[in-house]
């Protein structure tokens, strides 16, 4: 499988991202992933791709609450 290209990706930072060095996400879509970054780092930050299943997968489990945290 080849390595999904985010160079051209639009980042979006989470809303939920605080000037305090916490929680600091950033997610851009491209054709074949969904891309989770940290934002401290910017264009350093590694990239964790997600296919499009493990990603609505994901989004689900947080909106119905089955994540510990």
């Amino acid at each position: 499988m080849t390595a999904p290209d985010f160079s051209q990706a639009r980042w979006r930072k989470s809303s939920r991202s605080n000037g305090g060095g916490g929680a600091c996400v950033m997610v851009a879509h491209v054709p074949t992933a969904t891309g989770v970054a940290d934002s401290k780092l910017g264009d350093d930050s590694p990239v964790l791709p997600f296919g499009k299943t493990a990603w609505t997968q994901f989004l689900d489990a947080i909106k119905s609450d089955r994540l510990d945290g």
